[in-house]
C-alpha cells in the first residue's frame, strides 16, 4: 500500500482538490445541502478556517487554514466525505468520492492570492457560467459581501481575460494565526 507523506504544519494554510469518482456526476451541486451539513459537522470536530472554496458538480477546491496544533486535515476530509456519503448514498453503497485528494501547502502571500483567485475563477474556467458572480456555490460571494472584491471581478473587458487583483494584500496574516480576515466556518 502506498503511504502518502502529508505536510502537516500547525496553523498552516493548504489548497485542496477533492473529487468524486464519477467525473461526469453533478452530485455535489445537486446535494449541496448535504455537503454543507457534512462540512459543518466536520468543523465541530476539526477546527479550521475556510479562506476560499468553490463546489463544482464533480469536485471542489478549498483553501483552508488549519487552526489546531495537529493540522489534521486528513481527518477533516475523512469527516466531510463520510458525512456526505451517509447523507446521500444508499446504505452499504460505495462512497461517491475518490479515495484520495490533492493538497498543497501554501508558502507565501503571492501564492495564496493566486490560489484564491483560481478557486473563484473555476466555474468560468469549466464553462459552467460566464461570470464568477453567477455561480452560487463559491466563497466569492463572501468577498463581495465584505467589499473585498467587486461583483464584476474577472469580468471586465479591460482585463483581457486575465484575473485582476481587485484588492492588494487581501490576506494579511493568512499564513499565520494573527490577523486573518477570512470567513470563519460556521459550526451551527
Amino acid at each position: 500500500m502506498v503511504r502518502y507523506r502529508r505536510n502537516r504544519i500547525a496553523g498552516a494554510t493548504y489548497f485542496f482538490t477533492v473529487t468524486l469518482r464519477d467525473r461526469r456526476s453533478d452530485l455535489l451541486v445537486r446535494e449541496i445541502d448535504a455537503l454543507r451539513a457534512s462540512w459543518r459537522a466536520a468543523a465541530r470536530r476539526v477546527p479550521h478556517v475556510v479562506i476560499a472554496a468553490v463546489v463544482l458538480p464533480d469536485h471542489l477546491y478549498a483553501v483552508i487554514r488549519m487552526t489546531d496544533d495537529t493540522a489534521d486535515y486528513p481527518r477533516l476530509w475523512q469527516e466531510i466525505k463520510k458525512g456526505f456519503t451517509r447523507r446521500t448514498g444508499a446504505p452499504g453503497a460505495p462512497s461517491a468520492w475518490q479515495s484520495r485528494y490533492w493538497e498543497r501547502t501554501v508558502c507565501d502571500e503571492v501564492e495564496l492570492q493566486a490560489l484564491v483567485d483560481y478557486v473563484h475563477i473555476n466555474p468560468v474556467k469549466h464553462g459552467l457560467v460566464d461570470r464568477v458572480v453567477v455561480w452560487p456555490h463559491s466563497s466569492f460571494h463572501w468577498y463581495v459581501a465584505r467589499g473585498e472584491l467587486p461583483v464584476d471581478w474577472a469580468a471586465s473587458p479591460e482585463m483581457g481575460g486575465g484575473i485582476r487583483r481587485a484588492v492588494r494584500g487581501r490576506f494579511p496574516g493568512a499564513l499565520r494565526l494573527p490577523g486573518l480576515r477570512a470567513y470563519r466556518h460556521q459550526t451551527s
